[in-house]
């Protein structure tokens, strides 16, 4: 082969990787910094079916406190949430970071509990249905009032 075609060849593959990272939705929540029990946002959007690399990074609040990210089927945010809440006496409830058992399959997509000062990135496949999907953090009593939507679109 020679140089150009190399070149070439190269480029193609740089453009292709780059194209790959463009269709990659590059989302970064944190705990609101004056609102310690919110996500600094509360609306996402993303196409449906698309990547999605979220990362939940706990530094910023005024009252550090652990914290995760749970993406809901619409309707479910209530469920999953009392799911949660019960989770209070489950002395493995912190292993298990507050992720409800009995929700599986209600929910999407999951960070484990971050710490304070700590992250977490998960990566995911957006639903292939269009809608208004619930996240929220599930350590007791937060999915209150820490929430958000993400909104599919086509």
């Amino acid at each position: 082969m020679n140089k150009l075609a190399a070149l070439t060849a190269l480029c193609l593959i740089t453009s292709a990787v780059s194209a790959q990272e463009a269709d990659v939705a590059i989302i970064e929540l944190k705990p609101n910094a004056t609102n310690a029990f919110g996500y600094d946002k509360t609306d996402l959007t993303v196409k449906a079916g698309q990547k999605v690399k979220l990362t939940m990074n706990n530094t910023g609040s005024i009252a550090p406190q652990p914290h995760n990210f749970i993406l809901v089927k619409p309707g479910k945010e209530m469920a999953v949430g009392a799911q949660a809440n019960a989770m209070m006496t489950d002395p493995t409830a912190m292993a298990k970071s507050y992720i409800p058992d009995a929700s599986k399959d209600d929910i999407i997509a999951h960070t484990k509990l971050v710490m304070p000062n700590g992250t977490e990135t998960i990566e995911f496949t957006a639903p292939a249905e269009a809608g208004d999907y619930p996240y929220l953090c599930s350590f007791p009593g937060h999915w209150l009032l820490m929430k958000g939507v993400m909104h599919i679109t086509k």
